[in-house]
């Protein structure tokens, strides 16, 4: 059998394992840099208009959200969310996403994870990262580099910045030419 140059890895459930995600949860954290709410909007509030966003983006129903293969960017996202409710936040879109992601869904190594990265670090096989996922890129290496400071993976790709989703073709093709060009662009930076 002829040895990989690459494994591609997907982030959740592969390489960090969610403890359990919390939307509530997040969106209370979220709140606590509210320097305008006007409405004295809850956090509750806050996640029944998110929930309700979500439906009609088709990603509210479990079932059927890997049917969806179009992302939504989590800046945009809340960006529309908090200012349809009038809320200013005290922190950038950047440090909203952490706010919440941080919040809402605590994450620890998938059991055998390190020591199979740090594997295929000695054995000279390259690793990248392919995510559904509507944070960043920047916040989705943040959190790997948080998580695993000694791997550098090749690049990084999360959906959001890329438009589209896996199963969706594109994007693995765009994770073949990263493989094939050895070159990341800024939002595919290795950590």
């Amino acid at each position: 059998m002829k040895r990989p140059e690459m494994l591609l890895f997907d982030y959740g459930e592969t390489l960090l394992h969610s403890t359990g995600f919390d939307t509530l949860r997040g969106t209370r954290a979220v709140l606590q840099y509210a320097e305008k709410n006007p409405e004295n909007v809850s956090a509750e509030e806050v996640q029944v208009e998110a929930d309700r966003i979500n439906r009609e983006l088709g990603r509210g129903d479990p079932a059927k959200r890997h049917l969806a293969q179009i992302e939504v960017h989590t800046h945009l996202f809340q960006q529309h969310l908090y200012t349809s409710f009038g809320i200013r936040l005290r922190l950038s879109n950047e440090e909203t996403e952490r706010v919440f992601w941080d919040a809402a869904e605590p994450v620890e190594p998938t059991a055998g994870i390190q020591e199979f990265l740090r594997f295929l670090q000695d054995t000279g096989i390259r690793a990248g990262v392919v995510s559904n996922l509507s944070c960043s890129g920047n916040a989705l290496r943040e959190r790997l580099h948080r998580f695993f400071p000694e791997t550098e993976f090749a690049f990084v790709i999360a959906s959001s910045e890329y438009v589209f989703r896996k199963p969706n073709p594109r994007i693995f093709r765009l994770a073949f030419r990263r493989k094939r060009s050895g070159t990341a662009a800024t939002i595919g930076t290795a950590i």
